[in-house]
């Protein structure tokens, strides 16, 4: 097994990989900046390195100051996390040639799902569903919209490169493709170092359902479950619950094979997502990108199957078999996840600050996975997520009501959270009722 891990990340996900990581008797290594130095996963890990300032580029993006740390401390394996490296090949080609156990599917892998044409066009040729799009990158507005009329309006207009949903956008006419391509290219180029975009036909009342899938060191590919991620707001997740309320049993088994095939079509290995829009008219759905690392919502999966993502993936990486029986995966119950951030309930700006009280929920069912606590700082140079609110019960109307008290006990005081406004999305007809895609948000907070 592995003797030590570098968690090549911060606050909440670098807590919840460290907890496995302390559980399996692999000793910790944290990184962080200067703004982070008082956050909890500094002070938990076994060894802690400053590796830089604030702004991510000169801390958590600088791939030679952390496998400069992980030389230093002599750590055998190096763990991503979510964002900032996790889904970068050029890193874990640098991790691996160091000598260090890359915690993560083979760059390979990561470089062909990281483009969202190519990985459309691999996806294609491997039987998964797509739908109508460009098959080649476009870079200028003359080719998108020669592209769209070929397609058929409305069209979506994305990034090539990157995720996150930044800088998306929806176009229903030649008008509104010109401004939202300008938009999305700029923002790609900045974000991701790449002005390639991708047009898609848009789904106009589409749920967002993602497969976990699990690549074993022997080669199989697993999936287990797929995960409800249709309550968003500007294309990101807020709230997310499995089994999805709006899938069907026979589309549910027809997902879960397109991912397992999804999978093997880039020899898989480790813990990954597959994601798909559901057409809630026609009840089709159709690939949309694979995310080749572990999910922010990975504890809906593990609280209904039991399984720790995150030890499945050090075994793996270790090429050593899965703690549970692949033949006899099973699930049961219902899990909410529930995204709290720094940032006002309405307009959902982030809200940095000092957190002057925090108190988290506790009780049957429910699970927190937080990134700081009283007395630390939120500031405005990272994602302002503070914690993960989980509830889990035998159904979904039970898994409802354990959130709502959650909600209502969860004390943060001093920066702004969203917390009112997840009291108000458990309370919500549409979302209560399980019938809601993903334009449910903007229903709640039409502008």
């Amino acid at each position: 097994m592995l003797e030590s891990v570098l968690v090549a990340n911060r606050a909440e996900i670098a807590r919840r990989v460290m907890r496995t990581a302390r559980r399996m008797g692999i000793r910790t290594v944290a990184v962080y900046s200067d703004a982070d130095a008082d956050l909890p996963f500094v002070r938990e890990a076994d060894e802690a390195v400053l590796i830089g300032p604030a702004q991510p580029a000169r801390s958590y993006l600088d791939a030679a100051a952390i496998i400069e740390a992980a030389r230093k401390t002599g750590a055998a394996a190096v763990h991503p996390g979510y964002g900032f490296l996790a889904e970068n090949a050029d890193f874990a080609r640098q991790v691996i040639a160091a000598g260090l156990t890359w915690v993560g599917p083979d760059p390979a892998a990561i470089e062909e799902m990281g483009d969202k044409i190519q990985a459309r066009n691999l996806m294609e040729r491997a039987g998964v569903p797509v739908s109508p799009g460009s098959r080649e990158p476009l870079t200028d507005v003359a080719a998108a919209t020669a592209e769209a009329d070929r397609i058929g309006y409305p069209v979506m207009v994305k990034a090539a490169a990157g995720g996150g949903g930044i800088g998306m956008g929806v176009a229903a006419t030649p008008a509104e493709l010109q401004a939202a391509f300008e938009t999305a290219r700029s923002r790609a180029e900045r974000f991701f170092g790449s002005p390639q975009i991708l047009l898609e036909r848009y789904v106009q009342r589409a749920r967002h359902v993602e497969v976990q899938i699990l690549g074993l060191a022997d080669g199989r590919v697993l999936a287990l479950g797929e995960r409800d991620c249709s309550v968003q707001r500007r294309h990101q997740k807020v709230a997310e619950e499995t089994p999805s309320p709006g899938v069907s049993a026979g589309l549910r088994e027809q997902m879960l094979a397109a991912a397992v095939q999804a999978g093997q079509a880039v020899s898989y290995r480790g813990a990954g997502t597959v994601e798909c829009l559901v057409d809630t008219q026609s009840g089709s759905f159709v690939f949309l990108e694979m995310n080749t690392r572990l999910q922010v919502e990975h504890p809906v999966t593990e609280l209904v199957t039991g399984i720790d993502l995150v030890e499945q993936q050090f075994l793996i990486a270790a090429g050593q078999p899965p703690s549970f029986d692949p033949a006899a995966v099973t699930s049961s119950g219902h899990a909410l996840e529930l995204r709290i951030y720094a940032e006002d309930p309405v307009r959902f700006l982030p809200g940095p600050g000092t957190i002057t009280e925090w108190a988290e929920p506790e009780g049957e069912g429910i699970r927190v996975d937080a990134g700081y606590q009283a007395g630390n700082t939120v500031t405005p140079f990272y994602d302002p997520l503070l914690a993960k609110l989980c509830a889990y019960a035998a159904d979904r109307h039970s898994a409802l009501e354990r959130a709502r008290k959650a909600v209502a006990g969860f004390a943060i005081a001093g920066p702004k959270t969203n917390l009112a406004f997840h009291a108000e999305l458990l309370d919500n007809p549409e979302f209560v009722s399980g019938d809601y895609d993903t334009s449910l948000m903007s229903r709640m907070r039409p502008r």
